[in-house]
């Protein structure tokens, strides 16, 4: 989104890009990196150490890719060995017989009926499956010895029999601008904004496959989570009165939802990435400038022009009586997707950032690491360790995700690195922080402190089987000088970087390197540009979904890659193009990975001169957000 585009980092931490030049130096890379690239992987991957060529039984991506000259216009184009269908647009009823809205510009939903429909801006997603009708859940068993990994949550060969046709779907609805919600460019009054509101945060739905169609069911455990819902606060921050208001108002609400995450306890993790625009100042003349800690999270008097400060004096910044607010959002926001009872909590251990996602894997000794980027040009990569085994922590009555350590990356010239630790303890903290509450409200100003590397807008973030974790890093148009590996300078393309951690994840020490630079796929039949949406099947798959400017006209892409390759930009495949003026993201799959589910986000940028999908084209409808469900044609794992 153009607001990304932004710098809220003002500090003078040592940009990845210098980092990225050295370490590339010594290593004598070719232009590009790959060379580099190859090596490193190969020293991480004992097949390709050893010399072992990948025979043609070996390949895991073998489908006929979408050529360039058909990867674009009003309606999507999905490779010749697959198939789609839609599922619940934006304004579809949460269940049957609800509310609905079908993008005619004549009428609009009103707030009330928003609140009982599928939300706008659909991101990142997870599908929880049901393997019996008292939605027990799977994906995890109390009589395993050792739960391996993240992974094992989908790598069941379909053991869990209607949990391929059965489960609920947690997805995010990120964003809506007011002309696509409203119809208008600035709310009226309260019920406007309330409208706005409604069609923003999470939408928890049961899904059933009948007569091979999916399709919503009527459910006890469907419902919406929303701007104006009630949630909690654990971890270490909860208590802190920098979460309370001169008002005493209750805390509400999750707001510009975009990646996620689950965890192996069976629960969805959305996440608050650009909150800040959501809130202004209606008095800033007199009452209101930003604090140093608001503009390093971005706040300002108009935010992104979505008006609701004028008429909900929560979003007003210029406020007393709301004053701290907006160091409510910016939080993981844990959901049981089986439990509509239970209150959604924001984790703040986990510490407030624009987070793009938290990928959870399970690490040395059973702890769970969280790996988080911040979604900024020049903002940083995380990573939460809890403090003993999730199994024990949960037995004792104790979250994992409430207690335990973050850290910080700050990567080295030698393709070493550190992740350095965001606590109180630390004397470079101590003495600029009251406490290690403070210290999770304004992790980006800590993590400034301790010299953490700026990067190019950390993105999603992935778990390969062999416990690499690679990370997208969208673009930075803002780079002012070219080197070995980003000759373009500006570089608007992006690149993909992993890294390996020592200790099973839990270490303080990693090893990194460059995975592929988008830019070295241009002027190929597999160009791609802004790898946004990431995922790693058990197989090794890699899923890359693109949110920017593609080359040769494409539409943006969902593309699929084999990470033993030695030349990913030479052997990317793309599988879906999406329609104008969209996003592709979001991403998950049945656990016999033989139904993949994407979305497109704001299809047309909500102009129907451009599109009208899922609708029939008609240069009218209003074009909705909507979820793909992808299988392969021959029945196989989806990606192959």
């Amino acid at each position: 989104m153009a607001h990304d585009d932004e710098i809220s980092n003002k500090s003078s931490n040592r940009p990845f890009e210098d980092v990225l030049k050295v370490n590339m130096t010594r290593r004598g890379a070719i232009k590009g990196g790959l060379a580099s690239a190859a090596a490193f992987f190969a020293a991480s991957n004992p097949a390709l150490a050893a010399g072992v060529k990948l025979s043609k039984m070996d390949q895991l991506v073998g489908f006929e890719p979408v050529p360039v000259a058909q990867g674009n216009g009003p309606v999507p184009v999905i490779s010749a060995d697959y198939e789609y269908d839609v599922l619940i647009p934006w304004g579809s009823p949460l269940e049957p017989g609800g509310p609905s809205y079908d993008g005619n510009p004549s009428t609009r939903p009103t707030a009330a009926e928003q609140r009982e429909m599928i939300g706008i801006g659909h991101d990142g997603m997870w599908y929880f499956p049901i393997k019996d009708e008292k939605a027990t859940r799977c994906g995890w068993n109390d009589d395993w010895d050792e739960w391996k990994d993240d992974r094992d949550w989908h790598d069941n060969n379909g053991r869990h029999g209607k949990g391929n046709r059965h489960g609920m779907l947690c997805i995010n609805h990120e964003f809506g601008r007011n002309p696509h919600v409203l119809g208008k460019e600035q709310p009226e009054n309260l019920g406007d904004v309330q409208l706005s509101q409604h069609a923003h945060g999470v939408a928890v739905v049961e899904l059933q496959k009948k007569k091979g169609k999916w399709t919503t069911v009527a459910s006890k455990r469907s419902r919406r989570i929303h701007v104006n819902s009630p949630v909690n606060f654990s971890g270490a921050a909860a208590d802190s009165d920098l979460l309370k208001t001169p008002a005493g108002n209750a805390p509400l609400g999750t707001v510009n939802n975009c990646a996620n995450g689950y965890t192996p306890w069976g629960t969805y993790l959305t996440c608050e990435e650009n909150f800040n625009g959501y809130f202004g100042a209606t008095n800033s003349t007199n009452t209101w400038s930003a604090t140093p800690a608001q503009e390093r999270y971005g706040f300002s008097e108009e935010g992104f022009n979505y008006g609701w400060e004028r008429f909900d004096a929560r979003f007003d910044l210029s406020n007393p009586d709301f004053v701290n607010e907006e160091n409510r959002f910016g939080w993981v926001v844990e959901i049981d997707p089986m439990d509509p009872t239970q209150t959604p909590v924001k984790r703040t251990s986990l510490g407030r950032i624009k987070h793009e996602g938290a990928t959870v894997t399970v690490g040395k000794d059973g702890r769970v690491v969280c790996y988080m980027g911040d979604d900024q040009r020049f903002d940083y990569i995380y990573k939460f360790v809890s403090e003993d085994n999730w199994r024990k922590m949960l037995k004792k009555g104790k979250s994992p995700l409430d207690h335990g350590k973050l850290y910080v990356a700050r990567f080295n010239d030698d393709g070493t690195g550190d992740w350095l630790e965001l606590t109180i303890d630390n004397p470079a903290l101590a003495a600029n922080f009251a406490d290690q509450a403070e210290v999770l409200v304004y992790t980006r100003m800590a993590a400034d402190l301790l010299g953490a590397t700026p990067m190019d807008r950390p993105e999603w973030i992935s778990v390969a089987p062999n416990r690499d974790v690679y990370c997208t890093l969208t673009n930075n148009s803002r780079r002012s000088e070219p080197n070995a590996a980003n000759p373009l300078a500006p570089n608007p393309d992006g690149h993909i970087i992993r890294w390996t951690d020592s200790d099973k994840h839990t270490g303080k020490e990693f090893k990194w390197d460059i995975f592929v630079f988008a830019q070295d796929t241009h002027g190929t039949e597999q160009s791609f540009s802004d790898p946004d949406g990431i995922w790693i099947d058990p197989d090794g798959r890699l899923f890359v979904e693109t949110d920017g400017g593609q080359k040769d006209g494409l539409n943006n892409q969902c593309l699929v890659v084999d990470t033993r390759s030695e030349n990913p930009a030479a052997e990317m495949k793309r599988l879906f193009t999406g329609v104008t003026g969209d996003e592709i993201t979001g991403v998950t799959v049945t656990p016999d990975r033989k139904t993949l589910f994407i979305n497109t986000q704001h299809p047309g940028n909500g102009d129907p001169s451009l599109t009208n999908f899922p609708a029939p084209t008609d240069g009218v409808t209003i074009p909705r957000d909507c979820t793909f469900v992808i299988t392969r044609k021959n029945g196989g794992i989806v990606g192959s």
